[in-house]
């Protein structure tokens, strides 16, 4: 908690509160982890947007829950793994919703790796974002959330090779944007135009 917080409200006694539903206690949490859980959400979303209703569905399970949460483990992390499952039944639900097929990742050649070290953090997290559902969450939650191939299968209902495939198509696809912007390539040129 940040210094202003654990003056005025030890975490015990937060947590306490907000097993009781009060709302200046949940106030206080959901400002405390607010960013933190949002870049969680928009590593698993199209958009801001939809990263808030993640973000906003995680909380109410986090206060719905908070009564399990086991004193003396990280509250941070166990809020984070909410927001991760959250974000992974909102991924299914898509899934669900979906009937489109998956774009195809683009082949790359080995310059390409070095454009994408000459990104910024923003651009590299809006590149995540335009990748395909399925490459996205694979993506963050090998990358980032340090998951093994097993265990995103089991997560995600796909089988471990899916999840092998997904990861390497979605790094294809990320490295084609990310050096697509570094190099200029994704603005139309007049001999990329069509001949009439």
């Amino acid at each position: 908690m940040n210094i202003a917080l654990s003056l005025e409200y030890d975490e015990k006694s937060l947590i306490t509160a907000c097993a009781r539903s009060e709302r200046w206690a949940q106030k206080v949490l959901y400002e405390e982890y607010y960013s933190r859980m949002m870049g969680v959400c928009l590593r698993y979303s199209n958009d801001q947007e939809e990263a808030l209703d993640i973000l906003h569905e995680g909380f109410i399970k986090v206060f719905k829950n908070i009564a399990k949460y086991q004193p003396g483990t990280s509250l941070s992390a166990w809020i984070r793994r909410i927001m991760v499952n959250t974000a992974i039944d909102y991924y299914r639900k898509s899934i669900r919703r979906r009937t489109e097929d998956i774009e195809q990742a683009y082949g790359l050649s080995t310059t390409d790796a070095d454009a994408v070290s000459q990104c910024t953090e923003k651009e590299i997290l809006e590149a995540i974002q335009q990748l395909s559902p399925a490459y996205r969450a694979v993506f963050n939650l090998y990358v980032i959330e340090g998951y093994s191939h097993k265990e995103i299968a089991e997560m995600l209902d796909i089988t471990e090779s899916t999840s092998r495939s997904n990861l390497v198509k979605g790094r294809l696809k990320l490295q084609a944007l990310l050096s697509s912007r570094s190099y200029g390539y994704g603005e139309e040129d007049e001999s990329d135009r069509p001949k009439h």
